[in-house]
């Protein structure tokens, strides 16, 4: 084939350092290196998000994209979507003691917006 380059085999010398490792001890150390490998992945979504991310977990807790828009859309008039918008229709549910789908409803309708701003202290605009 043209253009095909032979990898050497490394894998004896890469693995030097696993040599004398058991299996439990192997496995610990990939699910170490595996959250070194998630964490900055997890701290970049608790501060990064974008309407499309809102409203995937809308969709995902049982509203249509219809529903979903509202949603979002008041929250990013408010500036609260940073706080997430499924988060927000989880704490008037809490709050309100109603079903998640009620919640969502009724902040549709244009309820419930003063009662979040008060929980978060405003939103960033």
């Amino acid at each position: 084939m043209k253009g095909y380059l032979k990898r050497e085999d490394d894998f004896s010398t890469r693995r030097k350092h696993l040599h004398n490792l058991t299996d439990e001890e192997i496995k610990n150390r990939f699910w170490e290196l595996a959250e070194k490998l998630v964490d900055p992945m997890l701290d970049l979504a608790k501060t990064h998000t974008t309407p499309s991310i809102e409203r995937s977990v809308l969709l995902r807790m049982g509203f249509s994209s219809i529903e979903a828009k509202p949603l979002v859309d008041g929250a990013i008039d408010r500036g609260l979507i940073g706080k997430g918008v499924g988060h927000l229709v989880y704490k008037i549910s809490e709050e309100k003691k109603i079903s998640i789908r009620q919640a969502g409803e009724e902040m549709i309708e244009g309820n419930h917006w003063d009662t979040l701003m008060e929980i978060f202290k405003g939103g960033k605009k």
